[in-house]
């Protein structure tokens, strides 16, 4: 089975996209064809300072290799590097409605916050059935929220494969079953985002840091540590993100701290995210002063990628009649 993905180079990575997308990446990679990408064309459909964007995409690339992703057991490379990206997304923006861009909901939400929306921010989506299409991927692990332009990709792909005959396998969406939406220590009703650094636990924080966030994390009326969404979301966060990072169930953490206040839970929780991250931390450390090793997995990789897209998009012109 062959997967693709992709992460937006915006900055660093938090435990939300680790728990949500890069830690199922990474066992994913043992069992599938896996192909992933810093999708740097998607990162320029909102305003952007081009310095910080060239370094970001570095530090994303350094980021999934600190994080497990394994350049022997997948491609990893950078999307703008594969001009087939840019091509098949004209090609598919011909069968794609109109209407159906018009109605994604992060495309209303963003152009909502936006003066001046481009055209790009429109076409995100179309983009987005290009990556996936274009290596011919037959499942896409993303979150709710890129759940919808999942949907898109299928409806493309059908409208694709109806006119022109059988090209494009429709890709299946792959969901974790927990852990997809982690929230904000901070708010526990919004998802947890590098919009907002005072509530956002990075994957690569120092123990300081970590134990500073999660001591400050906001938790709930009443002393009992159980998992209660409803009546509970600070302290059913962080029951979540405890349960994943240490592999514990939910209901034996509740056992475990059924006499506990909320200090003690928290002290305890700190102290296991210093213990998980500390491989992460170590790894990206070392990453760092191997500039040429990590430039040189990203050519590599797209030089693999090139072949695969190279191939479909012949296949895509000649069913075009455009060869």
């Amino acid at each position: 089975m062959r997967i693709f993905s992709g992460i937006q180079p915006t900055g660093q990575i938090h435990i939300g996209n680790y728990l949500g997308a890069i830690s199922q990446f990474v066992q994913l990679q043992e069992k599938a064809e896996c192909i992933f990408s810093i999708v740097d064309l998607h990162a320029i459909t909102v305003p952007y300072n081009p310095q910080e964007l060239s370094k970001n995409i570095f530090d994303a690339a350094v980021c999934y290799l600190a994080s497990g992703i394994d350049p022997e057991k997948s491609i990893l490379f950078v999307q703008s590097w594969i001009k087939e990206h840019t091509e098949l997304a004209w090609l598919l923006s011909t069968v794609t409605p109109t209407g159906d861009l018009l109605r994604m909901t992060q495309y209303k939400e963003k152009s909502k916050q936006l003066r001046d929306a481009k055209a790009g921010l429109l076409n995100y989506p179309i983009l987005m059935a290009s990556d996936i299409l274009l290596y011919k991927a037959e499942a896409v692990p993303v979150g709710q929220d890129q759940k919808q332009h999942l949907e898109l990709t299928r409806t493309v792909a059908k409208a694709f494969n109806s006119r022109f005959g059988e090209t494009f396998p429709v890709p299946r969406v792959i969901l974790r079953e927990s852990g997809d939406k982690i929230m904000a220590l901070n708010n526990p009703k919004k998802k947890m985002s590098k919009t907002a650094p005072s509530g956002c636990l990075y994957l690569f924080e120092e123990p300081e840091a970590i134990k500073k966030k999660v001591m400050a994390s906001v938790t709930d009326s009443g002393k009992k540590v159980k998992y209660d969404l409803e009546k509970k979301p600070g302290i059913s966060n962080l029951l979540t993100i405890y349960s994943l990072f240490s592999g514990k169930p939910i209901k034996e953490l509740e056992k475990k701290f059924k006499n506990s206040n909320y200090s003690s839970f928290k002290k305890s929780l700190a102290e296991q995210l210093i213990v998980s991250l500390e491989p992460f931390r170590r790894k990206k450390k070392e990453l760092l002063t191997r500039e040429v090793y990590v430039r040189e997995v990203l050519r590599q990789g797209a030089k693999r990628a090139k072949v695969i897209a190279a191939s479909t998009m012949a296949e895509v012109r000649q069913k075009m009649g455009l060869a």
